[in-house]
């Protein structure tokens, strides 16, 4: 029995796409959504009534540093995330599969959750070596021994002890805990990646299963398999159908740092194989037209930290492409960042004025510029599950991108 309850209620004709709800213990989840990041259970920079002024439905936050800091123990005699951060809405955490893989094979290599297969200066040409300092995390088959970023002291994170840590944080949704693969690896290396990360599915589900006697909590299995069509629909096939004393994933996680140039074709292959009655989150991507090719291709939720940490750096998004509020061109320029924007900063403030903010290094400036982002992102994708409602989809995609540059 699950707590989640998803309700298709049109689909996007000739393609996977769809619009729905999405029930949680804390409210309705309009699909597709955008899901706001707030890493260490705050949204940097912006708080509550902020988020949520700005549009956005749900919240995720990350397992491995609440873990670290101030721990989940901590977290639960809080009240849980929604009581600790004074959030209402629904909440999410992720396994702390991405933060072990980025401090481990990819640590200090730039890799991110896009990355451009043809830059070989991206690829990981060996795995864990342990000559090879100062990587902080190794993977294991039963789990993964990881040395905190915070303070030197050792970790070792199982599968059980993931879906453990997440109960304790008491999100509405949590993910099995995974290992995520960059797509520069081999195919050797996927393949052993892969039966780990369907293995800990296993294990995770198994944990979830016990702890989960009120059926509060929803448990997202993760598809994994980089940029190997036969790998990825192999996940699909395995996470989709897998079921322990009887119970099966509630919704469906798309994880792996993706190849810019394939990340359409490797979420098509997986979500032509998931059940289409069930939810499906795209991990970590949250670019305007990352958006409509995931929804496109049948996502219904999507979470990034790009919209608060390009604001808190002064890129600002508008409908014709991001801007840098600190070139010279805005420092007397009295227009709203965007023209008949209904968030918080445009309804009151100048470009002027964040330029001046920026310039001061206020930190109004980093609050203000987080607002509209997240205000365009979460809006902009409700834009586009109004378009499948109006049956213009096609059309205000194609408008949208032809003025929005990079």
């Amino acid at each position: 029995m699950s707590s989640v309850n998803f309700k298709i209620e049109k689909k996007l004709k000739g393609k996977l796409g769809r619009a729905g709800i999405l029930k949680t213990p804390h409210g309705e989840i309009e699909t597709p959504a955008f899901v706001v990041v707030g890493t260490k259970a705050t949204v940097k920079s912006v708080n509550p009534e902020q988020v949520r002024d700005a549009g956005a439905q749900v919240v995720l936050a990350n397992t491995y540093h609440l873990y670290l800091q101030p721990g989940d123990e901590t977290v639960k005699k809080m009240g849980g995330l929604n009581k600790m951060m004074n959030w209402s809405g629904p909440t999410m955490t992720d396994s702390g599969g991405f933060q072990v893989f980025s401090l481990g094979a990819a640590y200090k290599k730039g890799i991110s959750k896009v990355i451009q297969i043809t830059n070989p200066s991206l690829l990981i040409p060996e795995r864990f070596d342990d000559t090879d300092a100062p990587r902080l995390a190794k993977v294991g088959q039963d789990g993964v021994s990881f040395t905190s970023h915070l303070d030197g002291s050792i970790h070792y994170i199982t599968p059980e002890k993931s879906i453990q840590i997440q109960h304790n944080l008491g999100a509405d949704m949590i993910f099995a805990f995974d290992e995520c693969t960059s797509p520069a690896e081999d195919l050797k290396y996927q393949n052993e990646a892969l039966d780990r990360t369907h293995n800990w599915a296993e294990r995770s589900l198994r944990e979830h299963n016990k702890l989960n006697t009120e059926n509060k909590v929803s448990l997202f299995g993760i598809v994994q398999g980089g940029r190997e069509e036969s790998l990825r629909k192999k996940s699909a096939k395995i996470i989709s159908e897998l079921e322990v004393d009887g119970q099966k994933f509630d919704g469906f996680g798309i994880g792996g740092s993706f190849a810019k140039e394939d990340m359409s074709t490797a979420i098509k292959w997986v979500n032509d194989i998931l059940p289409e009655d069930k939810p499906r989150h795209l991990l970590g991507i949250g670019e305007p037209e990352d958006l409509f090719m995931g929804i496109e291709n049948g996502v219904d939720l999507f979470d990034c930290v790009l919209p608060t940490r390009l604001g808190r750096n002064g890129t600002i998004y508008t409908k014709y492409g991001k801007i840098h509020i600190t070139n010279t061109t805005y420092r007397e320029d009295l227009k709203p960042i965007e023209e008949n924007c209904e968030c918080y900063t445009c309804k009151n403030y100048s470009r002027a004025y964040l330029a001046h903010l920026f310039h001061g290094k206020e930190m109004l400036g980093g609050t203000l510029a987080s607002i509209h982002n997240i205000h365009f992102i979460v809006n902009l994708v409700k834009q586009i599950r109004q378009s499948i409602f109006d049956d213009n989809f096609d059309k205000f995609k194609k408008e949208f991108l032809e003025k929005y540059k990079h």
